[in-house]
């Protein structure tokens, strides 16, 4: 892959842009869609409009200074996907790397590539951050309160499309620690991991047990760590697998190009679902075969039993995937280390623990979690009424209850995000254009009296969804209000649901006038 430099700010209008006018006679430029988010769900949703809504008008607004979302902001060591490649990449422009397990640094190549090669870096508009949006139904239109470094700004669009992912990047979860003041080192959050901090010689305790977490420690220790220690409260579910696909390396050597990607791609997704399923459905059959790999990775008197047997089952949180056994080889070889204890306080030489130990660190890792931003942080409004995520059902996992022309990607939790979001890009340009060709100005699903449940779109017990349920939309007790974590489902039921599928509702303007 070929590094692509952040595109510059575009501060003209898409092409064949409109202007609208608002009341008083202002003038507002009016697009057919806005999209919010120049990342993965950003760029699958555009891609979506050129080749499915050719005539339609859009652009993104990213709020940042460059395309990428999630793999520009992480910058700590050893950042990866936690998904192959075949299955994060874009469907409609395979992912060819060498590994299928890739860094984050090539994974932005790949974004940034597929943006330019297909003129969608063209349509973002950096520093654009979407604070609020209204819907008229007397005009049928969104009306989209922005910022720029130059001021606030106001634009229209028919259709508004969420594609900023689900975390806060201007703040992680931080708990606070008894005595950080009396640290004498340095404490540190990945989420804002700084350029210029040194790594050889030094001891890290990293304070975590999730995936970055297990990221971070082998590649500190690579980087020349004297000692690294991953401090965690309780255990997790840590599984090894290759970085390079050595099926679908041979794939690639038996049979062309597009039908290998097919086949790879396809391989994968079934490999992953089948697991996914046997782990639910077979806890205690997984949990063994869990313990079993580790135990073949782990020298003979590491206690697997205190560091790696978590009191719940199999992807009742997401488990952590380490390629090539890259932790496991870092334990055996003395270069980190894990305590399974509480943290009592901090000390000027490190950490205190409840047991009574001490963990010596010259930095302190704060992997502690990611905080949830749901639905960008804006303000939503339909009508004058606000609209609380918290309190609505979502439709397919992808609209909300009674909001109209309204879209977000969220991704799996138990596969690759982009697999949820290239069908809800699909979704949403099919229903454009439904609603181009019958003239109805607005969509939207509405749910019944029995529709309703009080359980959060996303049902993982990870401690940052647990932490936001409150604020995450609600799934109902039936299709389409349920959230189904399995692709194959929603790939039956997002190619075969027609677009007046007895939930949706379409109408004119003057309708909601």
């Amino acid at each position: 892959m070929t590094a692509v430099p952040p595109t510059p700010r575009d501060d003209g209008r898409p092409d064949g842009a409109d202007r609208g006018v608002q009341s008083g006679g202002e003038t507002c430029e009016m697009l057919d869609v806005l999209i919010v988010g120049g990342g993965l769900s950003g760029i699958s949703a555009a891609h979506a409009l050129i080749t499915q809504c050719p005539r339609s008008r859009w652009a993104i607004f990213e709020s940042r200074d460059t395309i990428g979302g999630t793999w520009d902001l992480f910058r700590y060591p050893g950042i990866r996907s936690d998904s192959d490649m075949t299955t994060l990449g874009f469907p409609f422009r395979p992912w060819r790397g060498d590994k299928a397990i890739a860094n984050g640094a090539d994974i932005l190549d790949y974004i940034r590539d597929t943006a330019r090669e297909y003129d969608i870096d063209r349509k973002v508009r950096f520093g654009h951050r979407v604070i609020a949006a209204e819907w008229s139904g007397a005009t049928a239109r969104w009306q989209v309160t922005y910022e720029t470094e130059a001021g606030a700004g106001r634009i229209e669009c028919r259709f508004l499309f969420l594609c900023a992912g689900y975390y806060d990047y201007e703040e992680a979860h931080r708990p606070q620690f008894e005595g950080e003041d009396r640290f004498a080192g340095e404490i540190v959050h990945p989420q804002f991991w700084p350029e210029d901090i040194r790594v050889e010689g030094r001891r890290f305790v990293v304070i975590g047990s999730g995936a970055t977490a297990v990221t971070m420690v082998p590649a500190l220790a690579q980087r020349g760590a004297r000692r690294v220690t991953m401090l965690q409260r309780s255990p997790g579910y840590i599984v090894s697998l290759p970085s390079r696909d050595r099926v679908g390396a041979m794939l690639r050597r038996v049979f062309p190009q597009k039908l290998a990607d097919f086949l790879i791609r396809w391989k994968n997704i079934g490999l992953s679902t089948f697991f996914y399923n046997f782990a639910r459905k077979r806890p205690d059959a997984m949990r063994r075969r869990v313990k079993a790999m580790q135990r073949d990775a782990l020298r003979p008197d590491f206690d697997i039993e205190r560091h790696f047997t978590p009191d719940y089952d199999p992807w009742d949180q997401r488990l952590c995937l380490v390629p090539d056994g890259d932790l496991f080889e870092a334990l055996n070889a003395g270069t980190a280390d894990i305590v399974t204890d509480e943290i009592a306080r901090f000390d000027a030489d490190g950490i205190v623990l409840t047991s009574g130990g001490h963990v010596p660190a010259d930095v302190i890792v704060t992997a502690t979690g990611l905080k949830l931003k749901v639905m960008g942080g804006m303000a939503i409004a339909v009508d004058g009424e606000e609209v609380t995520p918290g309190s609505r059902l979502v439709y397919k996992g992808a609209m909300l209850d009674r909001v109209p022309n309204f879209a977000f990607a969220v991704g799996y939790t138990n596969a690759s995000w982009t697999l949820k979001c290239d069908l809800t890009a699909r979704l949403v340009a099919r229903l454009l254009n439904h609603m181009d060709s019958t003239g109805a100005d607005f969509v939207q699903p509405v749910a019944g009296p029995d529709d309703a449940s009080d359980e959060p779109m996303l049902d993982l017990q990870s401690g940052y969804l647990q932490r936001s349920a409150g604020i995450l939309p609600r799934q109902g007790r039936r299709p389409p209000w349920r959230v189904e974590q399995n692709y194959f489902r929603d790939l039956r039921a997002f190619r075969k649901g027609k677009p007046r599928d007895g939930v949706l509702q379409y109408g004119k303007a003057r309708d909601q006038a």
